[in-house]
């Protein structure tokens, strides 16, 4: 039995889940930057630390993004934790990040993505996954004591089991105001797509 059993097969779960899914306004364990809970409008993104589409996402459309609708709290984003392969990589990072606090669970997030080019070269992912920690003030120790945490890792189960029951199939997915927008190409929703759906929310 691995440490992720469970969970790997949640993520197994996700190629029987049905498409068509919704997005709850609000889900227990939302980590959210922007406007606060209640904002008129929510972007919603599922996404992994280890998906390769989700960190082209945070490196071509975040900054434009993050600039013009989280940082002028316009918008509430909320991200959603959906593991993808290797799955026990991706679960150690939303681990990790969680256990890096708040204040930084997105930095820790942003550099696990940053970071598949050193183990996609044939790196360690769990060398990459140790520094990391380390940028937080998380040691090795600390960091084993955080992946191995079974009532953080219940937690997670219970997370991607919600992204499963949403019917949630692919990473990055987004959702504004509950729909869904995408964009050819494989990153989900680029700004061309997601700023006339987040504009024309705020104009109702």
């Amino acid at each position: 039995m691995t440490l992720f059993r469970n969970l790997i097969l949640a993520v197994a779960a996700l190629t029987l889940a049905s498409c068509g899914g919704g997005s709850k306004a609000v889900v227990d364990g939302d980590m959210a930057m922007g406007a606060p809970e209640g904002a008129k409008v929510t972007v919603v993104e599922y996404a992994s630390p280890t998906c390769p589409h989700c960190a082209l996402w945070q490196e071509n459309t975040w900054p434009a993004f993050k600039a013009a609708y989280v940082d002028t709290n316009k918008v509430r984003y909320v991200f959603r934790e959906l593991p993808t392969p290797p799955a026990e990589v991706a679960a150690a990072g939303f681990l990790l990040a969680r256990c890096a606090g708040p204040d930084r669970y997105f930095d820790v997030i942003h550099a696990i993505m940053e970071s598949q080019t050193e183990w996609g070269a044939g790196g360690n992912p769990r060398d990459s996954l140790i520094r990391i920690a380390g940028g937080v003030g998380i040691d090795e120790d600390e960091f084993a004591a955080c992946v191995t945490n079974p009532e953080a890792i219940a937690a997670l189960e219970a997370r991607v089991k919600a992204a499963v029951d949403a019917g949630v199939i692919n990473t990055p997915t987004f959702f504004v105001n509950g729909k869904q927008v995408s964009s050819p190409g494989g990153e989900g929703a680029v700004m061309a797509d997601l700023a006339p759906a987040i504009e024309a929310e705020l104009a109702k």
